[in-house]
């Protein structure tokens, strides 16, 4: 966890598929909230075994029930912490993008925003209509399957959902300057959501 000096709020990671708290990717988004001020918590949905028999037989990947459970025990988590801010997003990508879904589903009280990024949010299935926090679907252009479920999915949702198609993006946003698209995308919604704040003066992980 890293938390700003002055924070305004805290954005909580779900991975994706075969992934983890050490995704460059992920981390790259986490920096720029970062040097906007927002503190940041990076966590792995899967235990080290856990990990491992994934990687062998993809056996949790899509387990996002699970998932969401645990991104729950995260939210719990920091908001017993006294660094953390009090006002909390979920930042989801591919499987990850639905058990923060569900997890917003199941802490209304505490989640202010969603963001998912690449992600697969109709593998949330009915959780998608009771989040009620503001929810921003990042997808690449080039990625048309994944950004055909995120249409679908965004009309089973009751709350606010803005659909961003970065353009020339694949599913991993690995184009040069897609992942810069990701993260101004996403500060702009924390600061709409979770309040404005300055530049990041210190912290650390």
């Amino acid at each position: 966890m890293c938390v700003p000096s002055a924070a305004v709020g805290l954005v909580v990671f779900a991975h994706g598929s075969g992934s983890g708290r050490l995704s460059p990717r992920n981390r790259f988004v986490a920096s720029t909230l970062e040097s906007a001020g927002f503190g940041t918590l990076m966590l792995d949905l899967l235990s080290a075994q856990e990990a491992a028999f994934d990687e062998q037989t993809s056996a949790y990947r899509y387990g996002v029930a699970m998932l969401g459970r645990r991104v729950v025990a995260a939210i719990d988590w920091a908001r017993d912490q006294p660094a953390a801010p009090g006002a909390i997003a979920l930042f989801g990508a591919s499987t990850g993008a639905a058990a923060a879904l569900i997890a917003a589903a199941d802490r209304p009280d505490a989640v202010r925003a969603v963001i998912s990024r690449g992600g697969r949010p109709d593998l949330a299935g009915l959780a998608l209509a009771g989040v009620r926090a503001p929810t921003l679907l990042i997808v690449g252009g080039h990625d048309s399957a994944v950004l055909d479920l995120n249409r679908r999915a965004s009309a089973e949702m009751h709350a606010e959902v803005q659909l961003e198609v970065v353009p020339g993006a694949g599913h991993l946003f690995e184009e040069p300057g897609a992942l810069e698209a990701v993260s101004r995308l996403a500060v702009d919604w924390c600061r709409r959501y979770l309040g404005a704040s300055g530049m990041a003066v210190s912290g650390s992980r």
